[in-house]
């Protein structure tokens, strides 16, 4: 029976802050990936406590929602339950700033997730038929072998088309008439006039001709002034004729346009970063390999992988294998072990669980559910799964081993790696896997790292009837349910209360230390020595302020005693950018306590006691 996601769903999106907040959403292998309006409503915590999320990630101006393998049927629920439009074409833009790194990682990401999995199923058939002709059960001359590889090979060689398309759907542009223009640079007679080195000229100028088959940045770049001829025009032509008459002028101006100017300029793009990756690659396989391999999970966390799509695919078109991401394949393999052996090594039957799933999941090309899940979540296993993954990529640039598609490595996906150090390639991922499981089960773990369970914490607290927690500011107490932010309001994220600072100081509310200190100033976590998770959080939405206004005096992992300062700030100029100064201060371990109790004052001062924790 297919398991009910209706729950999990609108819990989500009631997490992301609500299906109006909600930009647009897609998904990839493993991640729901939101695109909101203001970011301050979701409540991450939250989210992350649902039964069925692994994590949640910020990177690239999405808000991620790590699912795992059901995340498709957890995407299509929420269209159907939740009242999100799936693919959303929204026009409403968020407010958010996003640098420039972001923006162009968006861009890819958006572009090329909606065909990945065509992608790799086709490199995966190709695979399959190269080791059919390698063993005998096929010739490339048969029918047979012809028509699979046709289907194999139809997504390279008209993956402008397929470019065009969800371009368009990024860009904002009229997606059919962006495929219109792909087919007019792979239209067979310009291929013949290709192939033959004919001259040609449009209106006198001369055309430099180009192979666009499998090509990427041409039909991209196309798209793009594509889009913007099209908003021009639609602003200015009369509505009874502009569905007619805005069609036929783009296809008039920009396929010529692509064929003299863009899509000389996007091939020799194109060539210049594959040529950048082939002479980085070629001054020492070995090391390089290393490098990228080790690196390549940290690209992962950050979602900076995206911006190497393109280099892959250009490789693919112009040298017809890849090496880049067959150096970063062992990388699953290295994490599905480090997974294994926290699996081995670990008592407790929840992680056991945990680890085990995402040792399986690892070994099958997904990879999520073991680094946020357990190999990130405990460092060590981490940091180990980068050695091997490291190692395996130096050996992987040695032996020259490449890929004739894209695709992602698993055990299924091997047969795709056949040719140039295929043998060299499986030692690799052997040994990414069997390092990480044998190097993270005898010293990358143990049960140590586990947070203390509830009874231990309660043992090393017993004592304590009551905890006081004292003011951090002065200024006026404001009721928790009172406060504009819902994601403070609802408790969601602690309970407490608030205080409406009059002078830029923030001190430390109790002895014990500085878990988190952001480097922004507009957040600190903290734990008391009785064990209470304190969260203070100077304003709202003054995360955007990037620091600005704000001077930190303390440092994560620093140990404080009660009327420390934390942080100084400017609170008319804050004021000033129009945001609201009001800070909570939370509990957020609350479970560990039978209550909590504001004290019952309108105005308080630095060093009086705020809140009584009971036990």
């Amino acid at each position: 029976m297919a398991k009910n996601y209706d729950s999990l769903a609108k819990n989500i999106v009631e997490n992301v802050g609500g299906k109006d907040n909600v930009i647009s959403l897609v998904h990839c292998a493993t991640r729901l990936r939101f695109k909101l309006k203001d970011k301050q409503k979701a409540n991450k915590d939250a989210l992350q406590a649902l039964e069925g999320v692994i994590t949640v990630v910020e990177s690239a101006g999405q808000y991620q929602v790590v699912i795992g393998n059901s995340v498709a049927d957890v995407y299509d629920t929420i269209g159907r339950v939740a009242g999100v439009k799936l693919n959303s074409d929204n026009e409403e833009i968020s407010d958010n700033k996003t640098n420039i790194l972001s923006t162009a990682i968006d861009v890819i990401s958006s572009i090329f997730t909606p065909m990945l999995s065509v992608m790799c199923g086709a490199g995966i058939l190709k695979g399959i038929l190269m080791l059919c002709t390698t063993m005998g059960w096929l010739v490339d001359t048969s029918g047979t072998y012809k028509i699979l590889y046709a289907a194999s090979d139809s997504v390279f060689h008209y993956l402008p088309v397929i470019l065009a398309y969800t371009a368009a759907k990024k860009f904002k542009a009229n997606p059919f008439v962006a495929v219109a223009v792909a087919g007019a640079l792979l239209y067979p007679d310009i291929t013949t006039l290709y192939a033959t080195h004919k001259s040609v000229t449009f209106m006198g100028i001369p055309v430099i001709l180009i192979s666009y088959p499998s090509t990427v940045i041409p039909i991209i770049l196309s798209t793009y002034v594509l889009a913007k001829l099209e908003q021009f025009l639609n602003k200015r032509l009369p509505d009874v004729c502009k569905n007619f008459f805005t069609p036929t002028i783009c296809l008039s101006v920009i396929v010529p346009l692509t064929f003299l100017v863009i899509g000389p300029v996007g091939d020799k793009l194109g060539k210049l970063l594959a040529s950048g990756y082939t002479t980085l690659y070629n001054i020492n396989p070995a090391i390089g390999g290393g490098i990228v391999g080790a690196l390549w999970p940290i690209l992962i966390i950050f979602g900076l992988h995206w911006g190497f799509v393109p280099i892959v695919t250009n490789n693919l078109a112009i040298y017809g294998r890849d090496t880049l991401f067959t150096i970063t394949g062992p990388n699953n393999f290295a994490q599905a072990g480090a997974a294994l052996g926290v699996f081995l090594k670990t008592k407790d039957s929840k992680l056991k669980a945990i680890a085990g799933s995402a040792a399986t999941t690892g070994l099958f090309g997904i990879t999520e559910p073991a680094i946020y899940g357990v190999t990130l979540k405990y460092k060590k296993p981490f940091v180990i799964a980068c050695v091997g993954s490291g190692v395996a990529g130096a050996i992987t640039g040695y032996v020259g081993a490449g890929c004739r598609g894209f695709v992602g490595t698993s055990i299924l996906t091997l047969p795709a790696y056949i040719g140039k150090g295929f043998v060299g390639f499986l030692i690799a991922c052997a040994f990414a896997y069997l390092f990480s499981a044998i190097v993270t089960y005898l010293f990358g773990f143990s049960d140590k790292m586990l947070p203390n369970k509830v009874e231990n914490i309660v043992n090393t607290i017993e004592t304590v009837e009551d905890s006081e927690v004292f003011s951090p500011a002065q200024g006026k107490i404001v009721k928790l349910s009172e406060v504009s932010d819902k994601a403070f309001s609802s408790g969601g994220l602690g309970k407490g209360l608030a205080i409406v600072p009059n002078e830029g100081r923030i001190y430390s509310p109790v002895d014990g230390s500085v878990e988190a200190a952001f480097p922004t100033g507009h957040a600190f976590g903290l734990k008391s020595q009785a064990g209470a998770e304190i969260l203070i959080h100077v304003g709202f939405n003054t995360v955007e302020l990037e620091g600005k206004y704000f001077e930190v005096k303390v440092a994560s992992g620093q140990t404080v005693k009660k009327g420390d300062l934390l942080v100084e700030f400017d609170i008319d100029k804050i004021k000033k950018e129009g945001f609201d100064i009001t800070t909570p201060v939370l509990v957020t371990n609350y479970d560990m306590f039978n209550e909590i109790i504001p004290v019952n004052k309108t105005k308080v001062i630095v060093g009086e006691n705020i809140m009584n924790l009971i036990r």
